[in-house]
C-alpha cells in the first residue's frame, strides 16, 4: 500500500473520531438555542445523511438498473412518512432494495 494513501486514511479516519466522539464530551448548555453553534450542530447530522445518500445513489444512477434504488429510497420515504422511524425506514428501505436486487438475479 502506498504511504499517501495510508496517511489520508488516518487523517480521515482521526477526523471521523473526533467529530464523532468530541461532541458528546463537550458541555453543550452554555450554548445559545439561536447561535451560530447550535444551528451548526442541528444541521450536522441531515447534512452527513444526505452526503451518504448522493454518494451511494450517484454511482447506481450512471449504470443501467435504477430499480433497486428507486424501490430502496420509496420503502425508506414511505416507512418514515407512516411510523417517523428512521430505523424502521432504514431497514425497510436496506430490505426493499435487497429483495429487489435478489429477484432480479434469480430470474436473471
Amino acid at each position: 500500500m502506498r504511504a499517501e494513501i495510508l496517511t489520508l486514511a488516518l487523517i480521515v479516519g482521526a477526523c471521523t473520531w473526533a467529530f464523532r466522539y468530541f461532541p458528546t464530551k463537550a458541555n453543550l448548555s452554555a450554548i445559545a438555542p439561536d447561535g451560530l453553534l447550535s444551528r451548526f450542530l442541528a444541521a450536522t447530522g441531515p447534512a452527513a445523511i444526505a452526503t451518504l445518500f448522493v454518494a451511494s445513489a450517484l454511482p447506481m444512477l450512471g449504470g443501467g438498473a435504477k430499480l433497486p434504488l428507486v424501490c430502496g429510497v420509496a420503502a425508506v420515504v414511505a416507512v418514515y412518512a407512516i411510523t417517523r422511524s428512521v430505523v424502521g425506514a432504514t431497514l425497510a428501505g436496506s430490505a426493499a432494495y435487497g429483495l429487489v436486487v435478489w429477484l432480479a438475479a434469480a430470474t436473471g
